[in-house]
């Protein structure tokens, strides 16, 4: 388990571990990660008064006129950046983004999923998430530039030496470990050069925080052998595209009961309104209703053709699977959707249609029009997304205009 630093202890920490510069991380309005450094010398005045930054250069974060934005790191989320020199450490840190008044940052998305998750406790419910991330691992040229030659051809969960992401994998996996992140499993998947890393179930927060942190990870040690892994949704038209598969659990505190009904009939009710927010590029289009990832808002046990699937586990291990998610997605902005939407769906008591257990990939064309879909374009998903009170209710104006503009 990852200790848990209080601001003493950050401050005791980096005066005793040689530790040279301290990044402050946050992430713009599309969920990709920004940081500056500072020297330990200023560490005290970080977390004391805040480290000023320039909105209007960060995507999505704001104009010129009042430009003025502040960091304050939360020393709970201290990580060693493993690949940096022992001698002369570097360390990171998430960061809270306020106003230079002190009023939080409508656009920091990170703040956005904590008041999702202090709305479900002041209702009793404790949410879980867990991440299945796929990335294609490419070849360079010769001045480190991406090609669009896979870096093997091996198949799903293909060995040595088919599998050549093995070593790389094995890499990422011990270097989220150094960094109190703990992967689940690992394996080729199904396209050339396609790998899958899966995580253990944690807190929302801490769930958003390593899926940031697993693709900076990723991206850096793909670099340090030479390679350029991808994430985007479709990186090769006629292969499997990459999935941003969200597994949930839910409890009710001091209780025991069978919320799951509730939780996928607020998900599916909601998901056309989601949309957007969840697959935000034209790309995420090329990939759903192929190769296993969604077309139809339905679910089923264990069906891999279906929006949401319930996993073959009992007991605690008891959950559901989002399967129409891509890597684009900041995942602060997905959690908290889908929070609200669980939520909802509990409060009306809802409960889905019945389970379609069936190969959805293979209905007859004549028979699909027996099911509703998911957004099929970009332009569709930010139609429903402009229009919808449930996502003007939880989400700020300005990220809302964002993803729809």
């Amino acid at each position: 388990m990852a200790l848990v630093y209080t601001k003493k202890e950050v401050i005791q920490y980096v005066n005793e571990e040689d530790v040279k510069f301290i990044r402050l991380a946050f992430c713009d309005a599309f969920g990709n990660q920004k940081n500056v450094s500072v020297m330990p010398d200023e560490l005290e005045r970080a977390f004391e008064n805040g480290i000023c930054i320039d909105a209007s250069a960060v995507t999505g974060f704001g104009g010129d006129i009042y430009s003025d934005l502040l960091l304050f790191p939360d020393p709970s989320t201290l990580a060693v950046l493993p690949w940096r020199p022992s001698h002369g450490r570097v360390v990171r840190m998430f960061c809270a983004v306020t106003y230079p008044d002190g009023n939080p940052f409508e656009m920091d998305s990170r703040k956005l999923l904590k008041n999702a998750v202090k709305t479900a406790m002041e209702e009793g419910y404790l949410f879980s998430f867990g991440s299945e991330f796929e990335f294609y691992l490419f070849k360079t040229d010769e001045e480190g530039n991406p090609t669009d030659i896979p870096y093997d051809n091996a198949t799903y969960m293909d060995i040595a030496p088919a599998d050549k992401g093995e070593n790389i994998r094995r890499e990422i996996c011990l270097t989220l470990e150094q960094m109190g992140i703990k992967p689940e499993s690992s394996h080729h998947e199904e396209g050339p050069g396609q790998n899958e890393i899966n995580f253990r179930f944690s807190d929302p927060i801490t769930a958003a925080d390593n899926a940031v942190t697993f693709m900076w990870v990723v991206k850096t040690v793909a670099a340090r052998n030479g390679l350029y892994a991808d994430f985007s949704p479709k990186p090769m038209a006629d292969k499997p595209g990459n999935s941003f598969h969200i597994n949930m659990s839910i409890q009710k505190v001091n209780e025991e009961r069978g919320l799951l009904p509730y939780a996928i009939a607020g998900i599916m009710n909601r998901i056309t309104d989601m949309t957007v927010f969840l697959n935000p590029t034209d790309n995420s289009y090329e990939r759903l209703g192929k190769c296993k990832a969604p077309r139809f808002i339905t679910w089923s046990q264990e069906n891999r053709s279906q929006l949401i699937r319930i996993p073959a586990a009992g007991g605690t291990g008891k959950r559901l699977e989002l399967r129409s998610p891509d890597p684009k997605a900041n995942p602060y902005i997905a959690f908290a959707l889908i929070i609200y939407a669980v939520l909802e769906g509990i409060r009306n008591k809802e409960l889905p249609a019945p389970a379609e257990n069936i190969n959805l990939f293979s209905i007859p064309e004549n028979e699909q029009k027996n099911y509703a879909k998911i957004p099929e374009s970009l332009k569709e998903a930010k139609s429903y997304a402009e229009k919808s009170e449930f996502i003007r209710t939880y989400l700020p104006d300005t990220m809302i205009k964002n993803y729809c503009k």
